[in-house]
């Protein structure tokens, strides 16, 4: 089976690599036939592809309605001025491309897959390392460039941040949810209907929350929050990126971290950490 479909619009440098790729209604576990169809209109071989597509590619998948959503994306898409991405997933292996790593982030934001529940190894070698502007993605070698060709049409090029993830609401707004502070939360986060984050909250890519939660400290990558779980103002949870930690932690439901507490360990349901009070597994504890 098919594990995913996307065609989405993105940008690329003056040497023609990839920085990013947004993919408006990407198909996950998509019917067989759409898949075969695509694939035949295409003349594309059955395994993972990736695929710039020429106007022509992109009229013919518009006139093939026998593709449907595919072929719908495809008409809104025709007459862009960015290229256009195609990609198809097969196999749920390491991704070779940067637009494969973005159809894999978009799939957890759309709440189509949930962290931990497709393969995002070796993702960092493939994202770039990006200037995040108010006038989109731009590689950092040409960034100086670009800042003084600005000034000269007495316009400012603001930088928003330099990194290899960009806030997920420039590409994704899940229902229901309610963010204080986009720049917080990167692509790849999973925010479940009902969830609230603060100005200081943090979702990392690869973790997020089921449901109804307020967010006010930090969701680490590959942490996930139950429904009714709340994060206090400051507090921490440990993720897998740094430190060399491989115990993926989660938090159960209708607990609370409280204010400047954090974990190092998966919590169960209704669990009550103290304000203040950091617990790893290697804290001793003291049955009273």
């Amino acid at each position: 089976m098919t594990v995913a479909i996307g065609l989405g619009v993105g940008t690329k440098n003056t040497n023609g690599e990839w920085l990013e790729v947004l993919f408006p209604a990407p198909l996950y576990q998509p019917e067989s036939a759409t898949a075969q169809g695509l694939r035949d209109a295409l003349e594309l071989p059955t395994e993972n592809t990736t695929l710039t597509l020429s106007d022509d590619q992109l009229a013919k998948l518009a006139e093939t309605h026998s593709l449907g959503e595919v072929s719908v994306q495809a008409e809104k898409l025709s007459g862009s001025v960015n290229p256009i991405a195609l990609v198809i997933i097969e196999e749920d292996g390491t991704a070779s491309s940067t637009p494969e790593v973005y159809l894999k982030l978009h799939l957890i934001s759309h709440r189509l897959v949930k962290p931990h529940g497709i393969n995002l190894d070796g993702i960092f070698g493939l994202l770039p390392n990006v200037a995040w502007t108010n006038k989109g993605a731009i590689d950092l070698a040409e960034l100086p460039q670009r800042q003084l060709a600005a000034r000269m049409q007495g316009e400012l090029l603001e930088v928003k941040s330099v990194d290899k993830f960009p806030q997920m609401t420039d590409y994704v707004v899940p229902s229901g949810v309610r963010i204080a502070d986009t720049s917080r939360v990167r692509l790849g986060a999973y925010i479940g209907e009902g969830t609230t984050i603060m100005h200081e909250g943090f979702v990392n890519f690869n973790a997020g929350t089921e449901g109804t939660s307020m967010v006010e400290g930090r969701i680490s990558a590959g942490v996930m929050v139950g429904k009714g779980s709340d994060l206090g103002g400051g507090c921490s949870t440990m993720g897998t990126l740094s430190g060399g930690g491989n115990i993926i932690i989660s938090v159960g439901e209708s607990s609370l971290i409280g204010a400047n507490a954090g974990i190092g360990i998966p919590l169960g349901d209704r669990c009550t950490v103290e304000s203040g009070l950091y617990i790893t597994a290697g804290t001793k504890v003291i049955m009273l």
